[in-house]
């Protein structure tokens, strides 16, 4: 399972926390991986109380982001929204989101792979039933930030961005149950300090469930095997072990299936951009001849990445969830042979 995969590189990722120094508010060395999220656009005013802004989240370290990213968007008293319009192209991600029954909080989730240097953003219709007034306060959150010096943006309405916010890091001291069914349901307690906002992560898998500051209680997802759980909150990431599954296994999703790749070939060393379109294709990692893409990342139609070094002509698959799609004569992707030396006279 690629989900199972991409877990164990987020613990990798985490155990990266101790070697990264912790520096000064106004130093920013670039760390392994780092997420920040910024705000701007058009505010309601007094005159207008209808308003448009954007929350931008990028990559700003040295190596991808992979797995589940929360953003959320928290809006003062008097202001309410209805949702966020996505627009980042292309869809190699996927994208969900949630509001408040009163209107003042937004979640999303997206789910996908940001290369440094990449960003998304998405737009925040709002409206203010008085004078507007009051901070708008925008958070991202991934299991594998390991700077939360940017993970904050706040505005207040009338007025500028507030002073940095730099949240605790979560801290994890237990978890009380550490096996159940495949199927999920299994309640699980975990114990710590600054748990505040957070949300559980079975292996990029999030756990429906509700914290405080101290504690977590969540309901385990459907899933396979060991699992790496994670608590992250806008201070970081901390890990709470493994949670293994057992019978009875959970009924697995569709297959996935491919149905075009763009490019046929490239040059040995790897490096050609690809795309490839098909269904059922979310969480999935897209593999070249056995290899994982380079950059890979996936939504439910559409899979983007770079092809790895290689050899010959050889199979384009996408690993998910559901399994392995199967090969087939127009998914294949040669490499050029490699250039025949000249003689020397």
């Amino acid at each position: 399972m690629r989900i199972r995969l991409a877990a164990s590189c987020a613990t990798a990722a985490l155990a990266l926390i101790a070697l990264v120094t912790a520096p000064s508010a106004a130093a920013a060395p670039t760390v392994p991986t780092d997420l920040s999220v910024a705000q701007g656009g058009n505010y309601p005013t007094e005159s207008n109380r209808d308003g448009s802004f954007s929350v931008t989240w990028r990559s700003e370290g040295a190596y991808d982001i992979t797995g589940l990213t929360r953003l959320t968007v928290e809006l003062p008293p008097g202001v309410t929204t209805q949702g966020a319009l996505m627009y980042s192209m292309p869809y190699d991600y996927t994208f969900t989101e949630t509001v408040s029954p009163d209107g003042r909080r937004l979640t999303a989730w997206y789910y996908g792979t940001m290369v440094p240097g990449r960003s998304h953003f998405m737009k925040v219709k709002v409206t203010a039933a008085g004078k507007p007034s009051g901070e708008i306060r925008a958070t991202v959150v991934n299991v594998s930030d390991l700077d939360a010096r940017n993970n904050v943006s706040t505005v207040t309405l009338g007025g500028t961005g507030g002073p940095p916010v730099i949240p605790p890091e979560p801290v994890v001291t237990g978890m009380d149950t550490r096996s159940g069914p495949g199927t999920g349901g299994t309640v699980v307690t975990i114990t710590g300090r600054n748990l505040d906002d957070a949300f559980v992560d079975f292996g990029h898998d999030r756990a429906p469930g509700s914290c405080t500051s101290t504690s977590c209680v969540v309901t385990t997802p459907p899933g396979w095997g060991v699992t790496s759980v994670d608590v992250a909150t806008p201070g970081g990431g901390a890990s709470a072990g493994d949670f293994t599954y057992g019978e009875p296994e959970p009924t697995p999703p569709p297959e996935p299936e491919l149905s075009r790749l763009s490019t046929r070939g490239g040059p040995a060393a790897g490096g050609t951009g690809l795309q490839v379109a098909g269904k059922h294709l979310d969480r999935g990692v897209l593999m070249v001849g056995g290899k994982p893409a380079v950059h890979s990342s996936c939504g439910p139609e559409f899979c983007t990445g770079q092809s790895p070094a290689g050899t010959g002509t050889v199979d384009v698959t996408v690993d998910a969830p559901g399994g392995e799609s199967a090969p087939g004569p127009s998914l294949t992707f040669t490499y050029d042979p490699a250039p025949v030396p000249t003689p020397a006279h």
